[in-house]
């Protein structure tokens, strides 16, 4: 059987060192900031296309940003554990190559997703705002399109409730409608504003796939004592995250598509690699 040790190899390599570096100097500059009422997850995690918080430079950014210290612990603990091995391997360039477009492609396969989960609550408000009517406006909010998925929008929400009710109780009822407009055009707003995805767990289910690829039969130890070999383990791990992804069900507001777009993406370019690799010879 082939076990894996790294200190067959560095056991710092030049990339996941940095990596690590830059990780947590972002995580300790989030904390810092926020004393300074400055969030750094709202300017460098990445939003939604279509959000007016959203700017390219976010592709990037999003990846070395986490939302607690156990989230950068375990991430950059597998970021070492599995990249080591990767990079002294591949070599620094194809390692930050990989790293960086399996980022990518995490983010593009997470906001593919949330266009098709938006779009019904996009289209009942377009409708609304191109056709309000207070009718309208009572069946939009009771249907499922309508959903609080930020505190920002739970605050419009009960703010709005108490104003629209009292200017209908008085019998004003086109100030109402009007009100309506103005709130529904600002849930927009804020619906859109609302997803953010940060970490680099996208890179990390990339090299997750690339490590079960390489060293197929190497021995990983869940939680340090369970025994499995990489290629299982790569596959029981993809297994859940698309079974937690399309089940809705675990409630732990982690994005599963992100981490089987990481995967996706890491084995079409190591098919894509070896393809070349043959023709180049």
């Amino acid at each position: 059987m082939e076990y894996y040790s790294p200190q067959r190899f560095k056991i710092l390599p030049p990339v996941v060192k940095n990596l690590l570096i830059i990780n947590g100097i972002f995580f300790l500059a989030t904390i810092s900031l926020e004393k300074l009422n400055i969030d750094l997850v709202d300017l460098l995690g990445l939003h939604y296309f279509a959000s007016e918080k959203f700017h390219p430079y976010q592709l990037i950014t999003y990846m070395f940003m986490h939302g607690s210290f156990m989230h950068i612990f375990y991430n950059m603990f597998a970021v070492w554990m599995f990249g080591s091995a990767i990079e002294n391997v591949w070599g620094t360039r194809r390692f930050l190559t990989f790293y960086i477009i399996t980022g990518l492609g995490a983010a593009l396969t997470h906001y593919v997703v949330v266009y098709f989960e938006m779009q019904p609550t996009l289209i009942a408000i377009n409708s609304f705002l191109d056709n309000p009517t207070n009718e309208g406006l009572k069946s939009f909010m009771s249907s499922p399109s309508f959903h609080i998925s930020s505190g920002n929008i739970a605050g419009l929400t009960n703010e709005f409730i108490a104003k629209y009710n009292l200017l209908m109780a008085e019998g004003n009822k086109t100030e109402a409608l009007q009100s309506a407009v103005n709130f529904i055009s600002e849930y927009k707003t804020e619906f859109v504003n609302a997803p953010v995805v940060v970490g680099a767990s996208g890179a990390l289910f990339g090299l997750l796939l690339a490590f079960g690829m390489m060293f197929p039969n190497s021995l990983i130890f869940i939680y340090f004592l369970l025994p499995i070999k990489a290629k299982y383990f790569v596959i029981i791990y993809g297994a859940i995250e698309l079974f937690s992804g399309f089940s809705k069900i675990s409630g732990d507001n982690v994005a599963h598509f992100a981490h089987l777009g990481g995967m996706l993406f890491g084995y079409l370019l190591i098919i894509y690699w070896k393809k070349r690799s043959r023709y180049d010879s």
